[in-house]
């Protein structure tokens, strides 16, 4: 393992690079680099494959120390199996797996052995309902005590001060969604450094094109006084509306019945 750049790659507008770390794991090169935006503080986990494709990774400080734990787990777990224990092999080679959720994120971490050997393999799915893109890496069993390692370190040098201990605790309600018309709204709550939120994102079904926005928890009493107020208010103006037509209708009953 070295320190030293990621790549050459420009990195993107207002991100900083902290620190980042290169692990050679048999043939591959993985990286695991310490990021900064405006947003917070994030660690980005590469793979970089032949050609020098790469599969990234990301993870909020709260979300890496979730999975640096259950990692720890996984290499325990290998160091049994090095030892003589006798193996339960599941399905397509499956021989242990964990999910991690985390803000809007799923993580999928699953061991598995192959013709070429054991490697763990590591899943990223944004959460909108049951669907959403993956990303992932394929880690050679032997290098998750050097990726471990290396999250130990990193963490304990640049997690203070963005971890939110009370929320990453807090089990997060599963997505929703609302149908309304030609459009879908996603309602995903999640946490980050500066505090939990809801993000609510318009999908329109035609163009699928897709707008959203963040509200922090504190303004989601707010929210729901506004809509509530905003609801009672047509219903008032719906319901003055059908009596006024009923009255008109009434009155023109009444004149007609007197001709």
């Amino acid at each position: 393992m070295s320190d030293g750049s990621s790549d050459d790659r420009h990195p993107p507008h207002g991100e900083q690079e902290l620190a980042s770390k290169m692990l050679q794991v048999q043939s591959k090169r993985f990286y695991v680099d310490v990021k900064q935006n405006n947003r917070g503080r994030f660690i980005k986990l590469a793979e970089v494959g032949l050609g020098g494709r790469k599969s990234r990774l990301i993870l909020s400080m709260s979300a890496a120390v979730a999975f640096r734990d259950h990692l720890d787990k996984f290499v325990k777990f290998f160091d049994g199996l090095a030892s003589g224990e006798e193996p339960i092999v599941g399905e397509n080679g499956q021989l242990k797996s964990e999910i991690i959720v985390h803000e809007s994120r799923r993580y999928y971490l699953s061991l598995k052995e192959n013709q070429r050997g054991r490697y763990l393999r590591v899943s990223q799915r944004v959460s909108r309902g049951n669907s959403g893109p993956r990303s992932q890496i394929a880690l050679p069993a032997p290098g998750m005590t050097q990726l471990r390692d290396a999250l130990n370190e990193l963490i304990d040098k640049y997690a203070e001060g963005y971890l939110n201990d009370n929320d990453a605790n807090v089990e997060l309600p599963e997505p929703k969604h609302v149908r309304a018309e030609n459009k879908i709204f996603y309602f995903d709550v999640g946490h980050n450094e500066r505090g939990t939120f809801v993000r609510i994102s318009e999908v329109k079904q035609i163009s699928g094109s897709r707008s959203s926005i963040a509200v922090p928890m504190s303004s989601w009493g707010a929210f729901r006084d506004v809509l509530a107020e905003l609801q009672e208010k047509m219903l008032a103006a719906k319901r003055a509306e059908n009596d006024a037509e009923g009255t008109t209708k009434s009155d023109v009953k009444l004149e007609h019945n007197k001709e």
